[in-house]
């Protein structure tokens, strides 16, 4: 059994995986609100040490130990995946229905076909219903409707618009005998999170939590955070993630080599001996 083949196989793979994380982060550079992703690279021997107590054996004991394949112990894997949610820089829109968090743990709700998804791009518009949409078409969410699909409805004949730092909503009508005068119609849901960490990515820039956590999303209040006219860029640093993208790949490379060398030059060589002894 070649240890120093698995090993190199086991990196490579791992890298390779990395790559992609790297590719999607660059990718998403210039997107709104996106947070970028990262991966922990360790080896068998961790993941076993967080989870002998668990395998499928009699009593769970830590007999279980002897089954291990101690060749594979020290191959590198991802053992963990995580999202930086860090907040990414402010741009200036002067459009009122762009909207940026300034607070980490917040995050517009929206309703989507497969249900309330979360979302940091604040860049919304309205529709020809005149509902307050984001850039997919889905609704966002008011926090009086926030369980009940409410949605937040402006007519579209309205003019200047404004939206305060809690998020509520108002129309100055200036055709009317109120000149000047504002009038609320509803507020934006923004929520927050118990725990961040299990907000899963599904796709078109939102965020998904598990059903079984619910109870850890939580609706802020006279939270001031918004900010009308701004959008928040992504939090990645292109740089950094150009220098990753060079080390995985030169990573890759040396894992290569090494399997090269068992395939050609070591088997070769054992493969003589062998005959010769033969």
């Amino acid at each position: 059994m070649q240890n120093g083949f698995y090993n190199a196989v086991g990196g490579i793979v791992t890298q390779f995986n990395r790559l992609d994380v790297i590719s999607n982060n660059l990718a998403n550079t210039n997107t709104n609100g996106y947070k970028r992703d990262d991966v922990v690279i360790g080896d068998f021997m961790r993941l076993y040490e967080e989870a002998k107590h668990e395998l499928p054996l009699k009593n769970h004991t830590r007999d279980a130990s002897k089954f291990l394949n101690r060749t594979l112990n020290r191959v590198p894997i991802i053992t963990e995946e995580y999202t930086n949610m860090n907040i990414g820089s402010f741009t200036k829109t002067d459009n009122a229905l762009d909207l940026a968090l300034n607070s980490q743990n917040a995050f517009f709700a929206i309703q989507t076909p497969n249900g309330i998804r979360y979302t940091r791009d604040g860049s919304f518009s309205l529709n020809n219903n005149g509902i307050l949409v984001t850039k997919q078409g889905y609704p966002v969410l008011s926090s009086a409707g926030i369980d009940d699909g409410g949605i937040i409805n402006v007519n579209p004949s309205s003019n200047n618009l404004e939206i305060s730092k809690d998020g509520n909503i108002y129309v100055r009508e200036l055709d009317n005998a109120n000149i000047g005068s504002a009038e609320p119609i509803g507020t934006i849901a923004i929520v927050n999170f118990v725990n961040p960490k299990y907000l899963k990515k599904v796709g078109n820039n939102m965020y998904e939590l598990p059903k079984e956590r619910i109870n850890e999303r939580q609706s802020i209040n006279n939270y001031n955070i918004v900010l009308s006219g701004f959008v928040e860029k992504s939090n990645i640093n292109p740089v950094e993630e150009m220098t990753a993208l060079i080390s995985t790949n030169r990573l890759v490379d040396m894992y290569s080599k090494v399997m090269k060398t068992y395939q050609d030059d070591l088997n070769t060589e054992a493969i003589t001996k062998l005959a010769q002894k033969a």
